[in-house]
């Protein structure tokens, strides 16, 4: 993939880059090095107050960032504007919590520290340009370690943005960097000596080779990847409201988000009821240009999620699968598809076993409590799951059961500074995010302290 800034509303190639050369990799990693040595010794309130300095900056910018988040990768611009506000809030929560989420745990005299790694690299997607890279970043400069960014090849200019926003909040030179480089360029960065870890977002697949590279090198890795995640329904609950929820979940981002309700699975008792209601509502979804405030749904990434979005749909059918409305790309310029929800899914199509990234739903009926749980957990991902009823006994169920690293009942999945986000399965391991999210990427070192012994006087 070129590294461009190819508009996804039009086809229009914007700015390309060229890649980073092997000597300016080389000496943007030495940087790294020699600013970590600086930086882990730097006091943590420092190191918070220019955290907290890229907070106040991305709020009194989100505008602007948000018109380059739309532009590079096509998410509704009110919807950026929001990514670049949560934005602001995590660089706020770790900026407040740091000092805390480093101190020392003292165990009967002796203690606990958490020290900085060094140089962490991270590998990031283009769905969240801005809001992947703060969760990973905020913790990371907050305990000590420098960032390398390696982002995805469509969002250039937002991964430049992300350096420059680091700078002008005051951290030093080396202490964030942006490497534009193709993803063939990644194995020998993570070889690298001067890199002392490796988060990634992305892929079941590019998880596993990225895992095996690190592996191979003994570097710690955190790893947050695909998901299809499950919307459960059951016959207590407010049918109206889930169904309105269910639409924004399985949309939100124009539907690439790891974490979209991707499975609607529905108690007979009100399937009948729900899938009115909410076809309806996906039915009645404005497609068209992310730019303008009226639009629901904007263009996908790139044209190959597109193409690789209808053979899916298209693949399902042909096994059986019936389309209730939508199915199909919208002609014309653009990356556009229509807003999608497929029923009577054959285990075997890609709409019962993959991911769809993209607006497509995929709806379940089951027979009871149980079966819903067995459907629910028919897959290899563990993301996040949201169950909706108004049983008490009914939500302990899914909350033990159900195979997820997040449970909401009865609302919508989403993350938040101040929990833990990740998955279990083939959604990855490692957690982001609050002070779990700080302490993957620290050196928890036992400190023992006793008396030295006397003196001999004779």
């Amino acid at each position: 993939m070129p590294i461009a800034t190819i508009n996804p509303a039009t086809g229009e190639t914007i700015r390309t880059f060229d890649a980073l050369s092997e000597s300016n990799v080389a000496a943007r990693l030495e940087r790294a090095a020699r600013a970590f040595q600086q930086w882990r010794v730097t006091p943590v309130s420092e190191r918070a107050a220019v955290v907290a300095r890229a907070g106040e900056i991305l709020e009194k910018d989100k505008d602007r960032y948000g018109r380059l988040m739309t532009l590079e990768m096509g998410k509704p611009l009110k919807a950026a504007i929001e990514e670049a506000a949560k934005c602001a809030l995590a660089c706020r929560y770790y900026a407040e919590h740091a000092s805390a989420f480093v101190a020392p745990l003292h165990v009967d005299g002796d203690e606990v520290q958490y020290q900085p790694l060094g140089a962490v690299l991270a590998i990031m997607p283009w769905n969240f340009p801005f809001w992947q890279v703060i969760r990973f970043a905020a913790p990371a400069l907050c305990a000590g370690n420098v960032g390398i960014l390696k982002h995805a090849s469509n969002v250039p200019q937002c991964a430049l943005a992300l350096e420059e926003l680091f700078t002008s909040a005051g951290a030093p030179p080396g202490v964030f960097q942006t490497l534009l480089i193709g993803s063939d360029r990644v194995d020998a960065i993570i070889a690298d000596e001067r890199v002392a870890a490796v988060t990634l977002t992305g892929s079941e697949p590019a998880g596993r080779h990225v895992a095996g590279t690190a592996g191979k090198n003994l570097k710690k890795t955190v790893l947050e990847l695909g998901g299809s995640d499950p919307f459960v329904v059951m016959p207590s609950a407010d049918i109206a409201k889930a169904a309105d929820v269910a639409v924004k979940a399985r949309t939100i981002n124009n539907g690439q988000s790891c974490i979209a309700a991707k499975r609607f699975i529905v108690h007979e008792g009100v399937a009948d009821e729900f899938t009115d209601r909410f076809v309806e509502r996906m039915r009645s979804l404005r497609v068209g240009d992310p730019m303008q405030a009226d639009t629901d749904i904007g263009p996908l990434a790139t044209r190959q999620i597109v193409d690789d979005l209808e053979k899916q749909v298209a693949e399902s059918v042909r096994r059986g699968a019936r389309v209730l409305t939508g199915g199909k790309r919208v002609s014309g310029a653009g990356n556009y598809f229509e807003p999608t929800v497929l029923t009577d899914i054959p285990t075997e199509s890609p709409a019962y076993r993959d991911e769809m990234f993209g607006p497509v739903a995929a709806l379940f009926r089951a027979r009871d409590l149980d079966d819903a749980i067995r459907i629910a957990n028919d897959t290899s991902f563990g993301l996040a799951a949201a169950a909706w009823t108004r049983d008490q006994g009914e939500a302990d169920r899914f909350i033990r059961d159900l195979e997820a690293g997040t449970v909401f009942i009865n609302g919508m999945v989403a993350s938040d500074p101040r929990f833990p986000f990740g998955g279990v399965k083939h959604s990855g391991y490692g957690r982001e995010l609050g002070p779990w999210g700080l302490h993957e990427f620290v050196n928890i070192k036992t400190v023992r302290r006793q008396a030295a012994p006397s003196a001999n006087t004779e």
